[in-house]
Protein backbone atom coordinates (compact mmCIF):
# COMPACT_ATOMS: atom_id res chain seq x y z
CA UNK A 1 0.00 0.00 0.00
CA UNK A 2 1.36 3.49 -0.78
CA UNK A 3 -0.19 6.41 1.36
CA UNK A 4 -1.06 9.62 -1.03
CA UNK A 5 1.35 12.65 -0.94
CA UNK A 6 -1.48 14.52 1.16
CA UNK A 7 -1.18 12.14 4.35
CA UNK A 8 2.96 11.99 3.95
CA UNK A 9 2.69 15.69 3.94
CA UNK A 10 0.34 15.67 6.24
CA UNK A 11 2.39 13.65 8.73
CA UNK A 12 5.61 16.27 8.01
CA UNK A 13 3.64 18.78 8.59
CA UNK A 14 2.55 17.10 12.08
CA UNK A 15 6.28 16.57 12.92
CA UNK A 16 7.52 20.29 11.88
CA UNK A 17 5.03 21.63 14.20
CA UNK A 18 5.68 19.16 16.88
CA UNK A 19 9.59 19.88 17.30
CA UNK A 20 9.56 23.72 16.18
CA UNK A 21 6.42 25.65 15.72
CA UNK A 22 5.45 24.95 20.09
CA UNK A 23 8.78 25.37 21.03
CA UNK A 24 9.22 28.58 19.08
CA UNK A 25 5.83 30.07 18.40
CA UNK A 26 3.74 29.64 15.59
CA UNK A 27 5.10 28.35 12.08
CA UNK A 28 4.09 29.42 9.04
CA UNK A 29 2.75 27.59 5.70
CA UNK A 30 6.25 28.73 3.70
CA UNK A 31 8.30 27.97 6.87
CA UNK A 32 7.27 24.19 6.47
CA UNK A 33 7.43 24.01 2.72
CA UNK A 34 10.93 25.38 3.01
CA UNK A 35 12.22 23.04 5.60
CA UNK A 36 10.81 20.18 3.47
CA UNK A 37 11.51 21.68 -0.10
CA UNK A 38 7.95 21.03 -0.56
CA UNK A 39 5.08 22.77 -2.74
CA UNK A 40 4.13 25.37 -0.32
CA UNK A 41 0.66 25.27 -2.53
CA UNK A 42 0.19 21.95 -0.97
CA UNK A 43 0.99 22.12 2.44
CA UNK A 44 -1.40 24.76 2.14
CA UNK A 45 -4.22 21.94 1.10
CA UNK A 46 -3.02 19.79 3.67
CA UNK A 47 -2.92 22.21 6.82
CA UNK A 48 -6.51 23.05 5.83
CA UNK A 49 -7.32 19.18 5.73
CA UNK A 50 -5.05 19.57 9.35
CA UNK A 51 -7.55 21.94 10.45
CA UNK A 52 -10.88 20.68 9.64
CA UNK A 53 -9.56 17.89 11.65
CA UNK A 54 -8.63 19.32 14.79
CA UNK A 55 -4.95 18.33 14.43
CA UNK A 56 -3.97 21.85 13.54
CA UNK A 57 -5.34 25.45 15.21
CA UNK A 58 -4.29 28.51 12.48
CA UNK A 59 -4.05 32.23 13.76
CA UNK A 60 -4.40 34.79 10.70
CA UNK A 61 -2.54 38.36 11.34
CA UNK A 62 0.52 39.51 12.67
CA UNK A 63 2.05 36.77 14.91
CA UNK A 64 -0.16 34.57 13.83
CA UNK A 65 0.35 30.86 12.16
CA UNK A 66 0.52 27.22 12.98
CA UNK A 67 0.29 25.28 15.99
CA UNK A 68 -1.02 21.45 17.09
CA UNK A 69 -4.84 21.78 18.20
CA UNK A 70 -3.60 18.47 20.39
CA UNK A 71 -0.67 16.90 22.43
CA UNK A 72 1.66 14.63 20.25
CA UNK A 73 1.17 12.02 22.67
CA UNK A 74 -2.83 12.70 21.67
CA UNK A 75 -2.38 12.46 18.07
CA UNK A 76 -2.74 8.74 16.76
CA UNK A 77 -0.91 8.08 13.55
CA UNK A 78 -3.51 5.13 12.53
CA UNK A 79 -6.18 7.48 12.88
CA UNK A 80 -4.54 10.02 10.79
CA UNK A 81 -4.03 7.72 7.85
CA UNK A 82 -7.96 6.52 8.17
CA UNK A 83 -9.09 9.93 8.05
CA UNK A 84 -6.92 11.25 5.06
CA UNK A 85 -6.23 8.42 3.13
CA UNK A 86 -9.10 6.66 0.56
CA UNK A 87 -8.92 3.59 2.20
CA UNK A 88 -10.68 1.86 -0.87
CA UNK A 89 -7.62 -0.80 -2.03
CA UNK A 90 -9.42 -2.14 -5.18
CA UNK A 91 -12.91 -1.43 -7.35
CA UNK A 92 -14.57 -4.38 -5.08
CA UNK A 93 -14.02 -2.32 -1.84
CA UNK A 94 -16.88 -0.16 -2.64
CA UNK A 95 -20.47 -0.83 -2.19
CA UNK A 96 -20.85 -1.24 -5.69
CA UNK A 97 -18.99 -4.14 -7.00
CA UNK A 98 -18.87 -5.22 -10.66
CA UNK A 99 -17.11 -8.32 -9.95
CA UNK A 100 -18.51 -11.01 -10.54
CA UNK A 101 -16.88 -13.12 -8.15
CA UNK A 102 -17.61 -10.50 -5.42
CA UNK A 103 -19.91 -12.32 -3.28
CA UNK A 104 -17.02 -15.27 -2.93
CA UNK A 105 -14.26 -13.91 -3.16
CA UNK A 106 -11.24 -14.79 -0.55
CA UNK A 107 -8.38 -11.87 -2.15
CA UNK A 108 -10.53 -9.39 -1.37
CA UNK A 109 -10.91 -10.24 2.57
CA UNK A 110 -7.10 -11.27 2.39
CA UNK A 111 -6.37 -7.63 1.35
CA UNK A 112 -8.77 -6.55 3.73
CA UNK A 113 -7.33 -8.53 6.55
CA UNK A 114 -3.86 -7.06 5.52
CA UNK A 115 -5.00 -3.82 5.25
CA UNK A 116 -6.57 -3.54 8.65
CA UNK A 117 -3.39 -5.52 9.90
CA UNK A 118 -1.30 -2.00 8.33
CA UNK A 119 -3.63 0.29 10.23
CA UNK A 120 -3.70 -1.44 13.57
CA UNK A 121 0.16 -1.07 13.29
CA UNK A 122 -0.22 2.31 12.56
CA UNK A 123 -2.71 2.68 15.45
CA UNK A 124 -0.03 1.53 18.04
CA UNK A 125 1.63 5.05 17.58
CA UNK A 126 1.67 8.20 17.72
CA UNK A 127 3.45 12.02 17.18
CA UNK A 128 4.88 11.84 20.13
CA UNK A 129 6.72 8.49 19.02
CA UNK A 130 7.44 9.76 15.89
CA UNK A 131 9.41 12.75 17.36
CA UNK A 132 10.75 11.18 19.99
CA UNK A 133 14.21 11.53 18.40
CA UNK A 134 13.58 15.47 18.85
CA UNK A 135 16.84 16.44 19.30
CA UNK A 136 18.13 14.71 15.32
CA UNK A 137 14.84 15.88 14.36
CA UNK A 138 15.39 19.91 14.76
CA UNK A 139 19.27 19.28 13.41
CA UNK A 140 17.84 18.20 9.76
CA UNK A 141 14.71 20.77 10.11
CA UNK A 142 17.10 23.50 10.53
Amino acid sequence: MQLTIHTDYALRTLIYLAIHANNEGPATVKDIARRYDISANHVAKVVQTLVQLGYVTSTRGRGGGLLLAKEPSAINIGTLVRQTENMKLLECFGTDSPCPIDASCKLKRILAQAQEAFLQTLGNHTLAGLISNERELRLLLQ
